[in-house]
């Protein structure tokens, strides 16, 4: 590893930020368009779903998160795309910095701006009348299957970017793991689901992220859930990762 890594990573990771923080469609997508998909439900359509729980908001708010999220890593393989289309890529590693730091830049950017919409979405959330009574451990444990599930979604977009041939191949992608949440528990039980569509619903990795953040929220037990949920996330974190680096050499040789 190069010794300035890290200040070269800190760098890529600024620019990127400016770039996130002079684009409102950027904002608008991916904290406007999830929080106007919770109002939607709570205040539209809540009153006619059986969730089994007291505040459908309580219910719904795991399920909007991984939307959020999804959504935003949307971004870090149009971004890739440009840098790559542009020769951005090859402009850097002419420079005298390290080379991985271009990539590592856009994975902590995506970390750092779906964090940020997280939060504004959980406040919102809070003033919708969302209540939890987990302590401090169950949100650190929130957080951390949230940033497991980011980096594992940044990674398949990493691929995406590296790999496409036209800005609309490099975000396509990402609509597949938008729509995933509304075949699992985010919405609604699945048990009111017919029973091909609930056996994929319950066998998906969204489920049980969704059920093991729900339960940690509601200070319920997690059962199995939980390392469902990890082995999802760490599995498709760990392969992702082998072919983003894989096709980001293959675009540095």
């Amino acid at each position: 590893m190069n010794e300035h890594f890290f200040s070269d990573m800190s760098v890529m990771l600024g620019r990127s930020m400016r770039h996130i923080l002079r684009s409102m469609d950027t904002i608008f997508t991916v904290c406007i368009t999830p929080i106007a998909m919770m109002l939607l439900f709570v205040y539209v359509f809540g009153g006619a779903i059986q969730s089994g729980m007291d505040n459908y908001v309580n219910y719904l708010l795991p399920g909007i998160l991984l939307i959020a999220i999804a959504s935003g890593i949307s971004y870090t393989a149009y971004r890739l795309f440009l840098d790559k289309q542009r020769g951005i890529i090859e402009r850097f590693h002419s420079m005298p910095i390290s080379r991985s730091a271009v990539l590592w830049g856009h994975v902590l950017t995506s970390l750092v701006s779906n964090a940020i919409s997280v939060v504004v979405i959980i406040l919102v959330a809070l003033i919708m009348g969302f209540r939890s009574s987990a302590g401090g451990l169950s949100w650190l444990a929130v957080a951390g299957i949230l940033v497991l599930f980011t980096l594992a979604l940044t990674w398949v977009a990493a691929i995406a970017g590296l790999s496409a041939k036209s800005v609309e191949g490099a975000s396509v992608f990402s609509y597949p793991l938008i729509f995933l949440p509304f075949i699992s528990s985010a919405f609604v039980p699945t048990e009111t689901m017919p029973s091909v569509v609930r056996a994929f619903a319950e066998n998906q990795p969204v489920t049980s992220i969704v059920e093991t953040i729900r339960a940690l929220l509601s200070s319920q037990p997690v059962g199995n859930d939980i390392w469902v949920a990890l082995a999802w996330c760490l599995g498709i974190l760990i392969v992702a990762y082998l072919f983003a680096v894989r096709a980001y050499k293959r675009k540095a040789a």
